[in-house]
């Protein structure tokens, strides 16, 4: 603790991500896409004018939301962007979900950064335990007296997507309350909740150009809802910083969202290599959760995760193991390309 920082500062717990290895190896342990991104962003990088970094970027990102806005079939009023959806989501917790005697509700098993959002900024928080097949039971959400519910559909670290039918029967039952729907993983065979929004003025669907869009370095990020919602987020922004996305980030990021082509054939190469993986995995005695996600949630029977995790690592290859409570017997491992995958699968079958 240091005599410096302010009160509570010394109790976070703060949010640790995957590593970044410095030297070369396989990595499959952040859920970073293994295909580069679109010709057409190494265009836009070839061709940027440096004379723009001069001037501040549009504080409303209109360029990139009416891209956005297009590729989703909404209007520039019902679309939010910001530095990465690890940012959209900050400033939803902090617009939402903090009420005075109220808990945000949220699965025991989720995106870890959940927690930390309601630690930093004094949200309580009560967690509904995942079901026996490892799914978000949306039924066990509590209907009142609560601050809200945010979930990740699909659900990290496990996999699992909710159709577009039951969130919306999840939305019946919750009108008065924000429900913050994080689609990081959408593009792997789930469906977008963001066809809701018209119909439920209390839906916030994030998401994020990491994943699907092979973006993970830039840092772009976005919610989709109602104008009251994007309201919201627009006042904690401008509260904290009223430029959020650079022009060299929007001119990206629109040309990801223009190549259509691009996202569909990486998007479609992923879950053929996920489902091979699968296969391949369950015939090494290996538990494999159904996943409609770009990783694998997957349970060791003949050792324990932690050592697989630590033997695939000395052969080079990383994978995520998380030591929580519940977890600690799980390996996540995201998919890669079908060589690296081969490689995964060969140091499995082969190590003592």
């Amino acid at each position: 603790m240091s005599k410096f920082w302010s009160p509570g500062v010394d109790s976070l717990t703060p949010y640790v991500p995957g590593e970044q290895p410095r030297q070369r190896m396989i990595k499959l342990n952040t859920n970073e896409n293994p295909y580069p991104p679109s010709d057409r962003v190494e265009r836009v990088l070839r061709e940027f004018s440096c004379e723009q970094l001069r001037r501040y970027p549009d504080p409303e990102s209109l360029a990139l939301r009416d891209s956005l806005a297009s590729a989703y079939n909404v209007t520039r009023e019902q679309v939010f962007v910001g530095n990465g959806s690890d940012e959209v989501l900050a400033f939803a917790f902090r617009a939402f979900f903090l009420r005075d005697g109220e808990a945000l509700s949220i699965p025991e098993h989720t995106y870890s950064f959940y927690p930390v959002y309601c630690q930093l900024y004094g949200i309580d928080l009560q967690k509904v335990a995942l079901n026996e097949r490892w799914e978000v039971p949306l039924e066990h959400f509590p209907e009142k007296g609560h601050a809200g519910i945010a979930f990740a559909n699909p659900n990290a670290p496990t996999g699992h997507a909710h159709s577009r039918q039951a969130i919306r029967a999840l939305l019946e039952r919750q009108r008065e309350r924000v429900v913050l729907i994080d689609e990081a993983y959408y593009g792997f065979g789930s469906e977008s909740a963001v066809p809701l929004i018209n119909e439920y003025h209390n839906l916030l669907v994030t998401g994020t150009f990491s994943k699907s869009r092979s973006l993970a370095g830039m840092r772009l990020g976005f919610a989709i809802g109602s104008r009251e919602l994007i309201e919201g987020l627009e006042r904690i922004k401008d509260s904290f910083n009223s430029y959020p996305i650079d022009p060299l980030a929007s001119a990206v990021g629109i040309a990801a969202l223009e190549d259509t082509r691009h996202y569909d054939e990486c998007c479609r190469a992923i879950m053929a290599t996920r489902e091979g993986t699968a296969q391949a995995l369950r015939e090494l005695d290996i538990e494999v959760l159904p996943s409609q996600a770009n990783f694998l949630f997957v349970r060791p029977r003949r050792k324990e995760a932690a050592s697989v995790a630590a033997s695939l690592r000395a052969s080079g290859i990383l994978v995520r193991h998380f030591a929580a409570p519940g977890l600690a017997d799980w390996l996540r491992i995201s998919i890669g390309t079908e060589a690296e995958m081969t490689a995964l699968v060969t140091a499995l079958a082969t190590a003592p």
